[in-house]
């Protein structure tokens, strides 16, 4: 959680008054520059910048503070903890734990930083501190994060040998990769086992200079300061087998030169002799307080270290000291968690003590858990409680009773301690070894095993977030100590969901589970990179990344079904919750709709809740799709009752039920695509679709199919789609139940039903499935008895397989339960969620719906039916009823200011039939928007009595020249933009769903083809707001009293020039052929012919045969 945001009192412009700090009287926020303190930070490493962030975000009200950072690298802060990863990318800039973009974008004056430049000097009485570069700069505050240096053995001969090196620094690491290719071949070794030295190992590794690369420790294992020797011992057998040499109980006595003064071997203090070129030293490190003790402030004699109070100030006023460079109780810290601990606790007093408890730095958890040379490493607690006797012991509760002893007995055990030694510790030790599995655990406990005291862990450290919390909140353990090792593994990763939100996850940067789950909730984080970005959360070793992204996944997901399951900014009701809103108070329209359950009252909606209001008003009442009221609610297909395709045509899908077909239909189809020159093709579904039908000739189309007895296949739609069927007892030798009859029965019934989604269904006349009825919404499969019914599987992106439902259903009864199943399903499931995703989110999954749909749990069976019933009984055809109305008919033209019509994508030859070619793989990116047009003047360009006042907008394409433009009314308002989306180049911004914020005093439309949304009103109209390398042009418009819309254009050649369908119309040639390698394979293989010719030498062939039957030549056919 934010302090800002938690602390009282934190707004800016009303700050409590603190009685102990007469400054704070009638003092405002923000402050002015002139009254802001310099905090001057030396040191621009990961705990200086960590400092800087949080210092700048509990400031960012107040504005009490200006930093100025003097780092003497060239770079910005980076992350040591990963500086193996620059021998990968060598790029510093990829360790950077902030873009300079980061830098430039904070509030003017709070942060300005000094690169490659040393700090000499300090001069306290004058608050000023002295630079290599002869400046001074003043401070009010002065923070020290000077860090630390790499220990060399200066009492070593040879340390000043070439080929010595220390990893500590980039510029350490870019020396290190020069001077190994110097060395090819030769052995690399890296002196020091502990947490740097397996790091810096595995950086000559990964080199790939060395032959081989080895490891000398002095101990008698690795990690000794993290590790016992068992835990040690295993490390080392880990990462031999990983390819590096570990030299064990080794101490380095001479380092050999040759005549050159470059590393040629070592010798050991027991005289062994080893040959090696090269030679990093990662024996520990020292704080760096020389600039500290040279103005007199007060360091630590022994260990180094500027010495601080809890409060982190030093000996002198107004100088602090955080991370390495810091000796707090004569301790330095090593490791990167203790001095973002400092961090905060200095930021948070500097700008939250005011109004709140002054914080002191504590005993630092020192836990650790790290992937070095791929094996899992973790300590915790007080992991050697064992060896040097616990710290401090959980603190008795109130009321226990103290054991009393009397004097003898006091002295008695004096004595016995004084003849048998200290007695042990008051620990005992849980461990648990698997060398087949590589797995150690040892857990430390109080003697009545009440409390985890610390422990490690190599190989599983799965468990290690949930037990550093109790061991720091001295938890009272609820189970054995056994469990902790014998317990039940989970599978996979750890979800998180027990812990608790001041659970620590990332160690490196202090981040709790409530840190991350708070980003998530409140909508500041939508993708995990916002949440590294925003809480540092795996930006130092990165280790706890897969937790954190289980967290991240974990709340989106509770966010989708509770926090943000609203359909979009203007509704926060869920798809279920606004059905049965719009259900019981019987509304009909969108604007009540809005009224009732909307933010605003006055909003338009946008993209995402006007299809699915429609579909519940759809689903509920059956009304044309096409209707003024309902007509700007529908989404791409249902505008105009057919799929849009690639080059703005449609598709015409036709209904036949169960796949069933005449010839005179196939006859009539068959016609009807050659008339109108449509692409046909077979669908998965067992129909016929067919592809290329301009808008305006949809209604002559379907004139002539609905003559001929055929209707809307509801293929635009989300709704029954198909019920698939194989031929069942009618014709197969194996059927056993009418798998056809049942099919089109089924499909007769649910056709046109608005859903949630698209729905399938298929029908498989005995178990060899031949109508794949198993992946469907809804199947059958024809048994002795009857139907096995099954729910809720779907192919797609997702593929799931169904679930049985109910078993051997008589067919009478089969209706029923499908009428209950699809309108329970209509009724609760999500926007946009099949049929799949619903029944897997339902509480108890296939159980639960079994009991509500076949037992009637809740009660509701007779009113689904009943619902059902209405609906389906309300059925007629759309195409039908749109050919019929001529407000309607009026509609499908291209252009609502001429009969000119325009192709906007040409076509190829392919197979026999025509398609259009490919798209461009690259959207246009030119600047639309900052046209600079060479003068506009006002033209009228379309009668005002083409647009409908509707609450959801009216909007219609023109014609200019060869320029197609988009003209919108909305609320009484007029806007134009051209029609192509840059995108992939079509042709059809008129026929988007316009989407308003209200607050924001924003209007948009969103294209029709892959929901680009582009700005139409104030000082961004243009602009895309989900794709900023595309734009729009955008033209003033206005309706005036002669009845005609006029827009203010450029001349015509101009306009053509810039926009013209010609210019920007897709092109034969713009993509290549995918399948060109794969024809040339395929050239000439036996047996092949091409496809539009006959096996007979002498045959005619596809096109002269069909010419000659239509004809009625060749003897032709009596029909």
């Amino acid at each position: 959680m934010s302090w800002a945001e938690s602390s009282p009192g934190m707004q800016a412009g009303k700050v409590p008054v603190n009685g102990h700090d007469p400054e704070e009287e009638g003092a405002q926020y923000p402050r002015p520059p002139e009254k802001r303190k310099k905090v001057v930070v030396v040191g621009l490493g990961m705990v200086g910048i960590a400092f800087i962030e949080k210092l700048l975000k509990m400031d960012a009200k107040r504005r009490e503070y200006d930093v100025v950072v003097i780092g003497e690298e060239p770079y910005l802060a980076y992350n040591r903890v990963g500086l193996t990863s620059f021998f990968q990318h060598r790029k510093a800039e990829n360790l950077y734990l902030n873009s300079r973009e980061w830098y430039s974008g904070l509030p003017e004056g709070s942060l300005n930083y000094h690169l490659n430049t040393q700090v000499t000097e300090i001069h306290p009485s004058e608050k000023v501190v002295s630079t290599s570069a002869g400046e001074t700069v003043p401070y009010d505050m002065l923070v020290l994060a000077t860090g630390s240096d790499a220990l060399l053995p200066r009492h070593t001969p040879g340390h000043d040998a070439k080929g010595v090196f220390v990893y500590r620094t980039i510029d350490d690491l870019e020396k290190l990769i020069s001077y190994s290719e110097t060395c090819k071949g030769a052995t690399g070794a890296v002196v020091g086992g502990g947490l740097l030295g397996l790091e810096a190992a595995k950086a000559m590794m990964d080199l790939e200079s060395f032959s081989k690369v080895k490891l000398i420790e002095r101990n008698r294992w690795v990690l000794s300061r993290q590790l016992d020797n068992d835990a040690g011992s295993m490390v080392v057998e880990l990462v031999r087998k990983l390819g590096l040499d570990v030299l064990l109980s080794k101490r380095v006595g001479k380092i050999e030169v040759d005549e050159e003064n470059a590393v040629k071997g070592v010798v050991f203090e027991d005289g062994e002799r080893m040959d090696c070129k090269c030679l990093m030293f990662s024996i520990g490190i020292k704080a760096r307080d020389e600039l500290a003790r040279r103005a007199g402030i007060k360091c630590a004699d022994r260990g180094g270290g500027i010495v601080v109070h809890p409060s982190l100030m030093t000996s002198q006023e107004d100088i602090y000291a955080i991370g390495e460079c810091a000796s707090w109780e004569s301790q330095t810290f090593g490791l990167i968690a203790p001095g973002i601990e400092m961090a905060e606790v200095l930021a948070f007093n500097m700008t939250q003590a005011k109004v709140h408890a002054v914080r002191k730095f504590k005993r630092p958890d020192l836990s650790t858990k790290l992937k070095l040379l791929g094996v899992e490493v973790a300590s915790f607690g007080d992991f050697f409680a064992d060896r040097d006797g616990p710290k401090d012991l959980p603190v008795k509760r109130h009321g226990a009773k103290k054991e009393e002893k009397n004097g003898v007995e006091e002295q008695e055990e004096q004595v016995k301690s004084i003849t048998d030694g200290p007695p042990p510790p008051p620990v005992k030790a849980l461990t648990y070894k698997d060398p087949f599995q590589a797995v150690y655990k040892k857990f430390l406990f109080t003697l009545d095993g009440k409390h985890l005291l610390g422990g490690m862990m190599i190989g599983d450290t799965k468990d290690y977030v949930k037990l550093v919390p109790m061991v720091k909140n001295q938890t009272i353990l609820d189970v054995p100590p056994s469990q902790f090792i014998l317990g039940v593994a989970k599978e996979g990763e750890d979800d998180g969901n027990d812990l608790m939100d001041d659970t620590q996850i990332c160690s490196c940067h202090n981040v709790t589970k409530g840190d991350v789950a708070k980003v998530v909730k409140d909508g500041t984080c939508k993708s995990i990179g916002d949440v590294k970005s925003c809480t540092k959360a795996g930006t130092g070793c990165g280790g706890c990344m897969p937790l954190v992204q289980t967290i991240f996944n974990t709340e989106m997901k509770a966010q989708g079904s509770e926090v943000l399951n609203h359909l979009c900014p203007h509704f926060k009701h869920s798809r279920a919750d606004l059905f049965h809103i719009i259900t019981v108070k019987k509304l009909k329209q969108f604007p009540e709709v809005m009224k009732e359950c909307g933010t605003d009252p006055e909003s338009l909606g946008c993209e995402a809740c006007k299809p699915t209001i429609g579909s519940i008003l759809a689903s509920l009442y059956n009304q044309h799709v096409m209707d003024k009221p309902l007509h700007g609610l529908q989404d791409t297909n249902d505008r105009y009752l057919g799929n849009i395709q690639r080059n703005g045509t449609y598709s015409v899908i036709p209904r036949v039920s169960a796949g069933e077909i005449t010839p005179e239909k196939l006859i009539i189809m068959g016609t009807v695509a050659k008339k109108y020159g449509l692409y046909c093709k077979i669908t998965g579904g067992q129909r016929i679709d067919m592809f290329g039908a301009k808008k305006e000739d949809l209604i002559d189309i379907w004139t002539e199919l609905v003559n001929g007895g055929m209707e809307s296949g509801h293929g635009y739609a989300k709704s029954l789609r198909t019920v698939k069927s194989c031929v069942g007892t009618t014709w197969c030798r194996f059927g056993i139940g009418d798998s056809v009859g049942m099919a089109v029965r089924l499909e007769e019934r649910y056709k046109s039903i608005r859903s949630p989604h698209k729905m399938k269904g298929g029908v498989s006349g005995c178990v060899r499935e031949c109508a794949e009825a198993q992946n469907k919404d809804f199947g059958l499969i024809a048994t002795e008895k009857g139907f096995n019914v099954f729910v809720g599987g779907n192919g797609g992106a997702k593929p799931r397989h169904s679930e049985l439902l109910a078993k051997d259903v008589p067919p009478d009864d089969v209706v029923p339960i499908i009428d209950r199943y699809l309108m329970f399903y209509m009724r609760t499931a999500d926007k946009l969620q099949r049929t799949a995703r619903w029944i897997e989110q339902l509480p108890g999954g296939i159980k639960y719906l079994r009991e509500v749909i076949l037992e009637d749990k809740l009660g509701i069976a007779a009113e689904l039916e009943k619902q059902m019933n209405q609906l389906v009984g309300t059925f007629f055809d759309e195409w039908a009823a749109a050919i019929k109305d001529p407000a309607r008919r009026s509609t499908f033209q291209q252009f609502a200011n001429t009969d000119d019509t325009l192709s906007v994508v040409d076509k190829v030859d392919e197979r026999g039939q025509q398609r259009p070619v490919y798209w461009p793989k690259e959207s246009t990116t030119e600047d639309f928007r900052g046209t600079q047009w060479s003068n506009l003047t006002w033209q009228p360009i379309v009668e005002s009595k083409n647009f409908v006042d509707t609450p959801t907008g009216s909007s219609k394409n023109v014609k200019r020249g060869d320029t197609q433009l988009a003209v919108f009314k909305i609320k009484g308002k007029w806007y134009a933009t051209q029609q192509m989306c840059p995108h992939k180049r079509t042709f059809a911004l008129s026929e988007g769903l316009i989407g308003d914020d209200i607050k924001a005093d924003k209007l948009w439309v969103s294209c029709p083809f892959h929901k680009r949304n582009f700005t139409l009103n104030g000082s961004e109209a243009g602009k895309c707001s989900n794709d900023a390398e595309v734009n729009i042009a955008t033209f003033p418009v206005e309706e005036r009293d002669d009845g005609w819309v006029y827009l203010k254009l450029p001349p015509v050649d101009e306009l053509d020039a810039r926009l013209g369908t010609s210019k920007w119309k897709v092109r034969k040639g713009e993509s290549s052929d995918p399948f060109g390698k794969l024809d040339e394979k395929l050239k000439g293989m036996k047996g092949r012919k091409p496809l539009q010719d006959s096996h007979f030498k002498d045959g005619a062939g596809e096109v002269k045969t069909a010419r000659e039957i239509t004809a009625g030549g060749n003897g032709g056919i009596d029909w």
